[in-house]
């Protein structure tokens, strides 16, 4: 006869807090957002005050001991500095270790960013073209505008696709960066975001069962019927719409529909004696802290709740703050290691990167990736690139290899600019030239690059010089 027993057991697990998410929500922010964020935050939150300037350690000093805690994990660890690559290099001059702004020309929007993750993801290109027909039909809140029996339709000349894998292809694209684009419905918007969160978070069940069925009670306020549809208790409510009211119900609104006039690097490449060094740009938001005389007066005094409050955002931003920057910094050394040769030889050197490369040797989930790279920019001395910009798709080389489609792309642009003006190169004598280089590129994929460089085809290069 078995008999009841007590066991423990220690183990280690994510809650989706809503505090977590701040961590999140501050990590895409760029920084011109980020310093409007964190001054909003000063005026607001009396426990806050900034770290006098003899206060910061400097960039290149020892990680500290505390936890660190990226977007997707509560515990890593420090990354140390990297030194990689051999040789010399130009190293950062001093008076552009500031907040520099510098033109951005990057034009990045909701679709741009999506179609950018779909070709940083693993796809066949079968779900490519449906996802790319997907990610079209997606308006600036981030909603799908069209049935998926409409885009069968408009996929028929190109693929054979069926509503089953459209879908498929659609719920991987809703769990792309910022989750829950693709949606259809606001129920199917917060339902997906809510889904990603981990199963033990406080609220979480009922939260999903009143976005599926309840939104309309809970836009009318009409909370002592929800509460009895949901047989729950007034504080179960209360949890599971804050989870709520924590989610996003324009998901497309957090990519920026146009680019910033400026852009201000958030960290700085350099070479030093022994190799590739990454450093924070220590200009790019003030220092945090948390007033140590208010907090030592709450931690004594029981009747200043709402100053605890406070001090608890407090210490949460602070830490948030921490998350981000750590975050970037591991992301930038992981991106610098990949492409060490791009910064020594060029683009012609650039390696295939995805986001999975960077998400498996990090430890963190690729829609983190995406939200650590998109408006946040590097100041190498080849120049400023926003972290996206060293991502890109392979294609094949002829001893098995694979070779990045920036690299492709730069040598088309050398080739055409190498050519003789009144024999312009054709695309398939460019494919060919290619090959010979050790690159298996197909004619329509030439011209597709050759395209997206805004360079016209060779009958109108040639037309152009006969003029």
């Amino acid at each position: 006869m078995l008999k009841p027993s007590l066991q423990l057991k220690i183990g280690q697990q994510l809650t989706m807090t809503p505090q977590l998410q701040q961590a999140i929500r501050l990590l895409q922010l760029p920084v011109l957002d980020l310093q409007a964020e964190i001054q909003t935050a000063l005026e607001e939150n009396v426990m806050l005050e900034l770290e006098e300037p003899d206060d910061l350690q400097p960039a290149l000093e020892s990680e500290p001991e505390s936890e660190a805690v990226t977007a997707e994990e509560l515990e890593v660890e420090y990354a140390e500095i990297s030194t990689l690559g051999q040789g010399g290099g130009a190293a950062l001059p001093d008076d552009f270790r500031g907040n520099q702004d510098l033109p951005d020309r990057s034009g990045i929007g909701l679709k741009e960013h999506l179609l950018w993750q779909l070709e940083m993801n693993r796809f066949s290109e079968e779900e490519r073209a449906a996802g790319r027909a997907i990610i079209d039909s997606i308006n600036e809140d981030g909603y799908l505008t069209v049935d998926l029996e409409d885009l069968i339709v408009l996929l028929d000349d190109e693929i054979e696709a069926d509503a089953e894998f459209l879908q498929y292809v659609l719920l991987r694209i809703q769990r792309f960066d910022p989750t829950g684009s693709g949606s259809r419905t606001l129920s199917e918007c917060l339902g997906v975001q809510l889904a990603q969160l981990d199963s033990e978070t406080p609220g979480l069940d009922l939260a999903l069962v009143i976005a599926e069925s309840y939104l309309e009670l809970v836009a009318r306020q009409q909370y002592s019927v929800l509460r009895r549809r949901l047989s729950c208790g007034p504080e179960e409510l209360e949890l599971a719409l804050e989870l709520l009211r924590s989610m996003n119900p324009k998901p497309g609104l957090a990519v920026p529909s146009g680019p910033p006039e400026y852009v201000v690097p958030d960290v700085f490449v350099r070479r030093n004696e022994h190799g590739w060094v990454v450093e924070a740009n220590p200009g790019i938001a003030p220092r945090l802290r948390v007033n140590d005389a208010y907090a030592r007066l709450v931690s004594r005094e029981r009747e200043y709740e709402a100053l605890r409050t406070q001090l608890q955002e407090a210490r949460w931003l602070v830490k948030s703050l921490e998350i981000r920057n750590e975050t970037l910094i591991r992301v930038a050394r992981s991106i610098v290691a990949h492409q060490s040769a791009f910064l020594e030889q060029g683009e012609e050197a650039m390696k295939p990167m995805i986001l999975r490369d960077v998400s498996e040797e990090l430890g963190m989930h690729e829609s983190t990736i995406s939200r650590a790279t998109t408006a946040k920019y590097m100041h190498t001395p080849r120049g400023v690139f926003e972290f996206k910009y060293f991502f890109s798709s392979h294609v094949a080389g002829t001893d098995g290899s694979e070779v990045s489609s920036t690299a492709i792309r730069a040598q088309i642009r050398r080739l055409i600019a190498e050519e003789d003006s009144a024999k312009p190169l054709s695309d398939n004598k460019i494919a060919k030239l290619l090959e010979d280089k050790g690159a298996v590129v197909a004619r329509r994929t030439v011209a597709k690059y050759r395209e997206s460089l805004g360079i016209p085809s060779s009958s109108e290069r040639r037309r152009v010089a006969a003029r």
